[in-house]
């Protein structure tokens, strides 16, 4: 391991990486630089990052393929927010002998909290309510009821388990797919299971909970939004490549769904002229599912016990 180090944090957009980590502990022996803005150019990158042994990574905020690994020959270690990162190329990583680790113990609670403050907002129209008072104005609209609609869950993992019990609360009906869903599993979450096509069909409210792979890429695409009801709402707080953008926004412009609430987004942060800023029925927030004082808190503790026992030799949390 190297006897110095220096350490680059990327895209700590609201500056205060600094504050949940003890960074000092790290010196002499490493010194933390925190980059506060998003560079996707790879040339820049690499003129950005070529200094540093090793990197801190915020989620998925920049992508680590194998074309940017390649020019960077002093890194030695990744490190990431979570046990998993899509941006990262674990395979361009082993053979150039980077060391990729991670963080765990993620609240499972906080992208669940922030998809029922969506779901709240969209139907209770709080953005444009809320726009309408600091213009000076009052009601605009009028809210949906959730008592007796159907929440339909596309994934009934860790988070979708977590958004059945708050659905449960709301007086909800419940009902949900994946490939993986069992009948049993679903009972014992009081969730019906039914079959995909139904699911879109069915749901007043789909909320999206898998993980992004091979397999779900683009899984909802334009054959089912237009299984969905006119009045019916999409949820995306996963990841934005599940559903096909260019069919969400057709959908969303033609009114074949009433609207969408989005966390994720294909490309982040989400470029200054795309639809998804200026569509009257769409809620967009950026990339905050996972963005709480607890989950940074832990999350930032972790790393820096990572980089102190990387350069110890004995590195934890190994990805790859």
């Amino acid at each position: 391991m190297p006897d110095s180090a220096r350490i680059a944090v990327l895209d700590d957009y609201q500056r205060n990486a600094e504050a949940f980590g003890n960074w000092s502990s790290l010196e002499p022996a490493a010194k933390t630089v925190f980059f506060h803005d998003n560079v996707s150019d790879i040339d820049q990158l690499v003129c950005r990052l070529e200094p540093f042994t090793g990197v801190v990574l915020i989620r998925e905020r920049t992508r680590f393929g194998a074309d940017l690994i390649g020019r960077l020959p002093n890194l030695k270690l990744i490190v990431t927010i979570g046990m998993a990162n899509a941006a990262i190329d674990l395979e361009a990583a082993k053979a150039h002998n980077i060391v990729v680790c991670g963080t765990d113990g993620m609240d499972v609670e906080a992208t669940p909290v922030l998809t029922w403050g969506l779901i709240l907002g969209i139907t209770r129209n709080l953005y444009s309510e809320a726009a309408s008072v600091r213009a000076g104005g009052w009601q605009v609209g009028i809210g949906i009821d959730l008592a007796g609609k159907t929440l339909g869950l596309l994934g009934l993992g860790r988070i979708g388990q977590v958004m059945a019990r708050y659905a449960a609360a709301f007086k909800m009906r419940l009902i949900a797919w994946s490939q993986n869903l069992t009948a049993d599993k679903a009972a014992q979450h009081g969730v019906e299971p039914v079959e995909k096509d139904d699911l879109f069909r069915q749901a007043d409210i789909l909320s999206i909970h898998l993980k992004l792979s091979d397999r779900t890429r683009e899984l909802v695409g334009e054959r089912e939004l237009s299984l969905m009801k006119p009045t019916a709402y999409l949820v995306n707080t996963s990841r934005g490549p599940i559903v096909s953008e260019a069919a969400l926004i057709a959908a969303l412009q033609s009114g074949k769904i009433k609207g969408a609430a989005l966390d994720v987004f294909d490309k982040e942060p989400l470029p200054s002229n795309h639809p998804f800023r200026f569509l009257p029925n769409v809620l967009a927030t950026p990339h905050i599912g996972y963005v709480s004082e607890n989950t940074y808190a832990h999350a930032f503790q972790q790393i820096v016990e990572n980089i102190a026992a990387w350069m110890e030799g004995k590195p934890r949390r190994v990805i790859a």
